[in-house]
């Protein structure tokens, strides 16, 4: 069977769609910075498809067919992941956060202070019994 003029319509728009986003599109190339830090850009991609067409009947002479096809991209970027050193963290840009988004953009921060805490305390307890004078 031959193909109907609006796959070709169809396929053109696909093909020009994922040749547009791709996985680097929504985890953006790492940016290095001179301190050694590097900041990984994230988006979020939405996309539309349409198409349509139309087939002029059997009184007409000869086949017609009249038809479109279009697409919409739309990029936005979401968050930055900041690497420095041993130390990830989320930098998010959206305004309207709901209390779970923020709850999770705080959590690398929360388990750094933690550990910090948790380290502090091992080191208190271990120095009173290197001062204690032996008898």
């Amino acid at each position: 069977m031959a193909e109907h003029p609006i796959q070709g319509l169809m396929g053109v728009t696909m093909d020009k769609i994922r040749d547009m986003v791709d996985s680097n599109t929504i985890i953006g190339a790492p940016i290095s910075v001179a301190d050694g830090t590097t900041i990984i850009p994230v988006s979020k991609v939405t996309f539309g498809f349409a198409s349509g067409g139309s087939d002029v009947g059997a009184k007409a002479s000869k086949e017609m067919f009249g038809g479109g096809s279009g697409a919409g991209v739309s990029i936005t970027p979401i968050a930055f992941l900041v690497i420095s050193g041993s130390n990830v963290r989320t930098v998010q840009l959206m305004e309207h956060a709901s209390a779970l988004d923020n709850a999770i953009a705080a959590l690398p921060e929360l388990v750094d202070k933690l550990t910090a805490l948790l380290k502090k305390e091992k080191s208190d307890k271990a120095a009173p019994a290197a001062e204690e004078p032996a008898e």
